[in-house]
């Protein structure tokens, strides 16, 4: 053996105790991120299902009051209900002049400004009518949905109800 063959012998078991620890190291990783997800109490599930609209929201409160609380509340939304559509209509159009702005070219700023001006005036409007509604609709519900409205958002265990 040639003293050429020996350094690379050497060069190619250097590296070889190295190698070995980062992939050790990328199976005990992965096998611990399989434990984690496997040992949780509730199986994690992807990010699908997430209710983010005030309809869907509202719907959560309302199934958690007692009954008769929760079809006053229905009762209530059902009533107001042409009030709050515009209300949010009103929002959505304001949010779609924002994303507009943002587009034009030539870009003005001072039209953005006014856009996100004019969606703050609507979101506040829409929420000012939505808590006229759910003030209303408290003023005739009984002490116990009066108090889980004042709870919420629910905890059961480790885990709070807010979607």
């Amino acid at each position: 053996m040639s003293l050429s063959e020996n350094v690379k012998s050497v060069i190619s078991t250097r590296y070889l105790l190295p190698a070995s620890l980062a992939l050790n190291l990328v199976f005990v990783g992965a096998a611990g991120a399989v434990a984690l997800r496997h040992s949780s109490p509730a199986p994690l599930q992807p990010v699908v299902g997430i209710k983010h609209s005030v309809s869907q929201r509202l719907d959560l409160v309302i199934t958690s009051l007692p009954a008769d609380d929760a079809r006053i509340m229905r009762a209530v939304l059902r009533a107001d209900a042409v009030k709050l559509a515009q209300a949010e209509a009103e929002l959505r159009l304001s949010q779609e002049a924002v994303r507009n702005t943002l587009r034009a070219e030539p870009y003005d700023p001072a039209a953005v400004r006014q856009a996100l001006s004019e969606t703050s005036t609507a979101r506040d409007h829409f929420f000012q009518v939505l808590h006229e509604a759910l003030a209303s609709a408290t003023a005739k519900m009984s002490i116990a949905g009066r108090q889980t409205l004042a709870d919420w958002p629910i905890k059961r265990g480790n885990v709070v109800l807010t979607q």
